[in-house]
């Protein structure tokens, strides 16, 4: 199964000292759940930072794409591998564990999806996730005094390929 990349949205958002909400998003991204043979599920999950972009404010988007944030001419790609779960947390909602890279630098990270809304999550209605982590863990750590330490990473997916019966 892949993410349907015309029907889903990954976005990120980082608040200012002054609590200002600046929501950015990844036009360009791609993902993939893999069936293991034990029937549990693994997504993988990749991000291009060369088009990050915070709507409607090009500085806000070249700072994003810098050296100071997501520096994306040294690191294009941002990938998140989840461990093995089972299918039903995505039903259920609950944590997802598994391994964020960002900037070279790999931690351990947890995506927290939200209970489903529908009997087909990802085929009749959005799969919502949403990790948080701390930038200044992968050397993201200039703009202290303006920005917060903390970034959350948002999906909503949908789904291509066959459902899962």
């Amino acid at each position: 199964m892949y993410l349907d990349t015309g029907r889903s949205q990954l976005g990120f958002e980082v608040r200012s000292r002054l609590g200002q909400r600046i929501e950015g998003n990844f036009p360009q991204f791609e993902g993939r759940i893999e069936v293991l043979s034990d029937g549990r599920h693994q997504v993988h999950l990749k991000m291009f930072t060369r088009t990050v972009e915070i709507p409607g404010k090009v500085r806000y988007t070249g700072w994003m794409r810098g050296p100071d944030f997501f520096d994306a001419e040294r690191h294009p790609v941002v990938e998140f591998d989840s461990l093995p779960y089972d299918p039903a947390r995505v039903d259920q909602g609950g944590d997802i564990q598994g391994r964020l890279m960002l900037r070279g630098v790999s931690h351990p990270e947890v995506l927290r999806v939200e209970k489903a809304e529908c009997a087909r999550p990802g085929y009749d209605c959005d799969v919502v996730s949403r990790g948080t982590v701390l930038r200044g863990r992968y050397g993201m750590d200039n703009w202290q005094f303006a920005l917060s330490d903390r970034v959350t990473f948002v999906l909503r997916a949908r789904l291509t390929g066959v459902p899962e019966p």
